[in-house]
This record gives C-alpha cells, sequence and structure tokens, in this order.
C-alpha cells in the first residue's frame, strides 16, 4: 500500500515542501478543540495534526487505515496518554452515532472515490453541536503545488480530484453543506479548512 511505503519518509518530505503549512494547519485545527472535547481523527496520517490536537483536547481517537502511518503517528504522539490509535475506514467508522464532539478528516478527501460516503460517516458520529473539520491541500493559482502532486502521484498516490479555494467551496455546496466556515493556511500549497457546524 502507497501510504504505508511512503510514511517513514512523508514527514521530512512535507516539512522540505511546504513545512510552513503543515505545522500550520495542525495549530489551526486546534483552536478548534475545546478541553472537555472528545475527538476523533480520521486518516491522521503521521500525527502532524494529532500532536497539535493532544494537548488542547480530553481524548483523541486517531486513526487511519494504513498501519505505516498509524505507527509514525503514535510515536509522535507517545507523550500524550490521552491518545488511542485505531485502523479505522473513513467511510465505515465503527462506532454510534453521535459519539464524538468534533471530528477531524486531513487531506483526505481528495483521495476518494466517493467522498460523500466519509462526510455522512463523520456528521454521523459527531454530536449534534459539534463540528466537522475537514483540511484539504488547494491550488490557488495555476501552477501552484502542481510539482508536489505530480510526484507524490508518480510515487503512487491516487489523486481523485483536486482543489482551488472555490470548487472546494462548491464542492460542500454541492454535497448540501451550508453552514460551513472556511480558513486558508497560506504557504507553497495552501490548505483550506472546512469547518461544518452540525446543527441540533
Amino acid at each position: 500500500m502507497f501510504w504505508d511505503k511512503i510514511s517513514p519518509i512523508y514527514d521530512l518530505f512535507e516539512n522540505i515542501y511546504n513545512g510552513k503549512v503543515y505545522s500550520g494547519t495542525g495549530k489551526k485545527v486546534a483552536e478548534f478543540i475545546e478541553p472537555t472535547d472528545t475527538v476523533l481523527e480520521c486518516a491522521c496520517g503521521t500525527g502532524a495534526i494529532s500532536i497539535y490536537i493532544a494537548p488542547k483536547c480530553k481524548r483523541l481517537i486517531a486513526s487511519d487505515y494504513a498501519m505505516g502511518m498509524l505507527r509514525q503517528a503514535s510515536r509522535k504522539c507517545r507523550k500524550y496518554p490521552n491518545v488511542t490509535f485505531k485502523k479505522v475506514d473513513i467511510t465505515n467508522i465503527k462506532c454510534k452515532d453521535e459519539r464524538f464532539d468534533k471530528v477531524v478528516a486531513g487531506n483526505v478527501i481528495h483521495l476518494l472515490p466517493e467522498p460523500e460516503n466519509a462526510l455522512h460517516e463523520l456528521e454521523r458520529v459527531v454530536k449534534p453541536g459539534g463540528k466537522i473539520i475537514i483540511p484539504t491541500y488547494i491550488n490557488m493559482s495555476k501552477g501552484t503545488g502542481t510539482a508536489a502532486v505530480k510526484l507524490i502521484t508518480l510515487l503512487g498516490a491516487d489523486f481523485k480530484r483536486q482543489f482551488d479555494l472555490d470548487s472546494y467551496k462548491k464542492f460542500f455546496e454541492e454535497k448540501g453543506y451550508t453552514d460551513v466556515e472556511y480558513h486558508v493556511v497560506d504557504g507553497r500549497m495552501p490548505c483550506a479548512i472546512a469547518v461544518i457546524n452540525k446543527t441540533e
């Protein structure tokens, strides 16, 4: 599996190519986390966002489909006793409805053939009044980040779609999500963070 193979060098690549955004995204996501929150993070990867969520929340379940990524994340977060790591399929989250105060899914929507299945699952497991936080890399202008996308694609990643900020907003509108805030972490390859408020 591609993500298992790349897991040992993923942080190195991200930090060299896009370090400001890589760390800035985690810091921005953590602003939405409260001390009383139980948080589910899907597609946690190597824990780049997890390390910022963990010290802010009551409990974090950090999940990914790639065991290699989970191993990297668990090493990075070992000083946080409130973090549990699990292998989870974002399109089939095996837990009861309305269990989490916040759910986070970073840089995974553009990789899924049917992202609406993941969105429905994220919405199902978050409590009413909770937030679904979805950071995704975007191309702000023609050519921004295309070299990185080409390289990762050559290595074996399978991008189903790419977004700029307008198409990212349109994506959520078309899926029926209207109560959404957007925040952009700017850099070589910017990240747009969609924050969906689940109504009561």
